[in-house]
């Protein structure tokens, strides 16, 4: 079955040693902290003055919704959507992925991922009968060009670049998402951009859309989720921007596994584009304040673990000096320590020892009890 060359969800698999494992302080899972915006729900007064809105509407999403991500992406993004490009709404970022790589593939195709890898990237690529090539990023999880352009056969279909970066909390310079997207439009490839944490950057650094670039729209594939921005993970909105000859392709499959997005969630989806990055925003001194705890914390046991530069999303990438396991040390972490964070085998890494720390869900009291626990815990275990 083609469902045996999937890895096991290990986030299900942590949630559950939490629940066995009571007053256990989560820094695992990629969620925010705060609610969705309370004007953005305003909207479903307006689903439900309509009837209509009871029945399928457009496999693309509906045309309010259309019409304000598009420009959404000319303020924020700098895309320009017209005639050459198209905009699907979908179930999520993750269902956008899946779109992508059912509409640009044959099976035994190639998609190249950088490493270490978003695990549902990875496991998307292989349910579609096609195969991810995973290319190492440098020390800093950076990508490596060279090794990218070694990587390319006659096979490969993509490259997937994801900045700010999940799980390294790592973004890519405005240099080498260029160099990326210049190498696929030449190698007549796509580059598949994930953007999920477009909106969670700091120290200055600046986010860049690579379908902004110059003649990229034949070849760029964007993807984009309200999940982490407006916090509402749980209503299911993404979408995707696409080189127009994709559109039939993309049609197709979007109706075969979902007719249409959930258009109540359209509606919460629209209420929530109108007010815009600034909700976000709003919200961003709090999530670094305690980006700013968590590494101050970790400089305390550098001994024990070295964590690059991140400046974007919501995570830290921890190597840890042991010969451990990644899950093993994970799962002693709740039990012992009550503390659970995602071991590093979930994202393609296996040779060592490496933790995702995930710092955006918690609030500023509850994060400090968390990585003192996680500092304590790691600081046991290898007797600083």
């Amino acid at each position: 079955m083609r469902t045996n060359a999937i890895q096991l969800p290990l986030i299900p698999i942590i949630n559950e040693l939490i629940k066995n494992n009571p007053d256990t302080i989560s820094l695992g899972q990629g969620v925010v902290f705060y609610p969705p915006p309370p004007e953005a729900f305003n909207q479903i007064n307006n689903f439900l003055e309509n009837p209509l809105n009871n029945l399928y509407q457009s496999v693309q999403g509906i045309p309010l919704l259309l019409a304000q991500i598009k420009e959404k992406l000319a303020v924020d993004n700098h895309i320009l959507v017209d005639d050459q490009l198209s905009i699907f709404v979908t179930a999520g970022s993750n269902m956008a992925f899946m779109n992508a790589i059912l509409a640009i593939t044959n099976p035994e195709d190639e998609i190249i991922i950088l490493s270490p890898y978003y695990f549902n990237h990875e496991m998307a690529i292989r349910l579609a009968n096609c195969t991810p090539i995973i290319v190492e990023t440098d020390d800093q999880y950076q990508p490596n060009i060279n090794k990218i352009v070694s990587a390319i056969t006659s096979k490969t279909k993509a490259i997937v670049t994801i900045s700010p970066n999940n799980p390294t909390g790592v973004v890519y310079s405005k240099n080498d998402l260029l160099m990326i997207n210049h190498i696929c439009g030449e190698k007549g490839i796509y580059h598949i951009s994930d953007e999920a944490y477009e909106y969670f950057i700091y120290n200055q650094v600046k986010h860049y859309s690579p379908a902004s670039f110059a003649n990229s729209y034949k070849h760029t594939i964007s993807l984009f989720s309200l999940s982490k921005a407006y916090g509402f993970a749980s209503s299911r909105i993404g979408y995707m921007v696409i080189p127009q000859h994709l559109e039939m392709g993309v049609k197709k499959i979007q109706d075969t596994i979902l007719i249409c997005p959930p258009v109540i969630s359209q509606y919460i989806a629209l209420g929530a584009l109108k007010i815009g990055i600034n909700y976000c925003q709003k919200y961003l001194l709090e999530i670094n304040k305690v980006r700013k705890i968590m590494l101050s914390s970790l400089e305390q046991i550098s001994e024990i673990c070295q964590v690059s530069q991140s400046d974007g999303a919501f995570y830290f990438f921890l190597k840890i000096n042991t010969k451990m396991n990644s899950f093993d040390l994970a799962k002693k972490l709740i039990e012992n320590h009550r503390v659970a964070v995602i071991p590093g085998t979930t994202f393609g890494v296996e040779n060592d020892c490496y933790l995702r720390v995930a710092y955006g869900s918690l609030n500023y009291e509850t994060a400090s009890i968390g990585i003192h626990r996680l500092i304590e815990g790691l600081s046991k275990k290898f007797r600083i």
